[in-house]
């Protein structure tokens, strides 16, 4: 029983000492650990680098780049001429498994040789698919720029926020050492110090919400990167305020020669008048052509040849079918473009609005309201610290102060959002001209 004991206290023992051991290689793992993560170096880029990076690796262009890959095969497919065949017969075989007993064989050959024109409309049908997805797929990287822009903007907002929320709680820290010095002296009271703490506080819990928002900006920016979402970037612009085009009507010439959907209708349209030409070619016979070697038993072998021509006894059948098809695809496709049309432009009058009055609205602010602001809070500091202005009018001064620096720097990215995406809008760059053959 002693033994037994004893045996088991050494076990117990010698389990606290490998948990030991294991929460001390854990803790000193932690440190090495988080040590490893901070070394790596964050990337840092600019927004064209941004734009050019996500154009590179996102995995919405790779899909596009496949389905373009899957038309031009298509294409192929469309001029590809018929294959031959090659045909055996055993005749006058006994059973179906004595092919010996047969006292004749025939050797054939064949192919179906279509109508040269059809070759030609079918391989121009395709193309003008191809054409489509080509379109669309500048669509797509146009799409992927602007929300690059985007994220990017997101970015250097959220970044700016917590410039503006620093300088905040450093005015706050400031305020609260010249309220305590007043309070020492006897010439303010204790709830001007717990404002001023209070307002120490809000500053350090904005700062804790705005760590969110730029996580969320850096990993909004990271997936159309193509990037691990956790990876660390920086950027290496700020946020400026971009000029806007004053030529609207240069901006709508543009877009409505270089908007992909647009372009990529005017494909459609070709494809479908090429089918609508191929479907109307239903009288043009397909002619099969075929060669045969016969071999009867005892006797010289013949040779066989044969021709055979599709007669399209029911025309009408073709005409509500087919060619009524064709016809009507060709209609609706005529239709879309005027509705797309009308969208496009309805679009870049939308954006070109959008990004005028965010204009207006950044420059109000950087000239108008942010200075009084600042001065506001000038003044009331100054007169605080001489003994004439109230708690309460410093604490409103500075959150004045800050509200007009968080309007700015909202008003800063959502303008250059705009202009990113009037320029998709547009189609083309903003300072292109409507001549300009390159729209990408």
């Amino acid at each position: 029983m002693n033994i037994r004991t004893s045996c088991h206290r050494r076990a117990a023992t010698q389990t606290r000492r490998i948990c030991s051991w294991s929460l001390v290689a854990a803790v000193a793992a932690a440190p090495l650990a988080a040590q490893a993560r901070d070394s790596v170096a964050p990337m840092r880029i600019d927004r064209e680098g941004a734009i050019k990076e996500a154009l590179a690796h996102n995995p919405t262009l790779a899909v596009a780049r496949e389905q373009i890959a899957q038309a031009r095969a298509r294409v192929t497919q469309g001029y590809a001429l018929p294959e031959p065949s090659i045909s055996a017969a055993v005749l006058g075989a006994t059973g179906f498994a004595h092919p010996h007993t047969a006292n004749e064989t025939d050797l054939g050959v064949g192919i179906t040789v279509p109508f040269p024109q059809k070759i030609i409309l079918r391989g121009q049908a395709a193309k003008g698919d191809l054409g489509n997805f080509d379109e669309l797929y500048i669509q797509q990287r146009q799409l992927i720029a602007s929300q690059t822009s985007q994220a990017y903007d997101s970015m250097l907002v959220a970044l700016r926020h917590r410039d503006d929320l620093l300088v905040a709680r450093s005015l706050a820290q400031d305020f609260v050492k010249k309220t305590q010095a007043r309070f020492n002296a006897g010439t303010a009271a204790k709830l001007d110090v717990v404002k001023g703490q209070v307002d120490v506080a809000q500053a350090e819990n904005d700062l804790i919400a705005n760590e969110r928002g730029i996580a969320n900006a850096r990993a909004g920016l990271n997936r159309l990167l193509g990037r691990t979402l956790g990876a660390p970037i920086e950027p290496a612009d700020t946020l400026g305020v971009p000029s806007i085009p004053t030529d609207f009507d240069r901006l709508e010439t543009l877009a409505m020669s270089y908007r992909p959907e647009l372009r990529g209708l005017r494909r459609q349209q070709e494809s479908a008048r090429a089918n609508e030409r191929l479907a109307q070619q239903f009288f043009l016979p397909d002619v099969t052509l075929g060669l045969s070697r016969n071999n009867i038993y005892g006797e010289q072998p013949t040779y066989t040849t044969s021709i055979g021509i599709d007669v399209p006894i029911f025309f009408w059948q073709h005409q509500r079918g087919e060619v009524a098809e064709a016809k009507h695809r060709e209609q609706e496709l005529t239709e879309s473009y005027r509705d797309v049309t009308a969208q496009v432009g309805q679009d870049i009058r939308n954006a070109y609005a959008t990004a005028s009055t965010a204009l207006r609205q950044v420059q109000f602010l950087r000239d108008e309201l942010v200075p009084s602001a600042e001065e506001q809070y000038r003044i009331a500091s100054t007169s605080y610290g001489l003994g004439g202005s109230s708690a309460l009018e410093v604490i409103d001064a500075q959150r004045t102060l800050l509200d007009a620096k968080n309007q700015y720097t909202t008003a800063l990215g959502a303008l250059n959002d705009a202009v990113a995406d009037l320029e998709r809008a547009t189609g083309a760059p903003l300072d292109s001209t409507p001549d300009e053959k390159s729209h990408e």
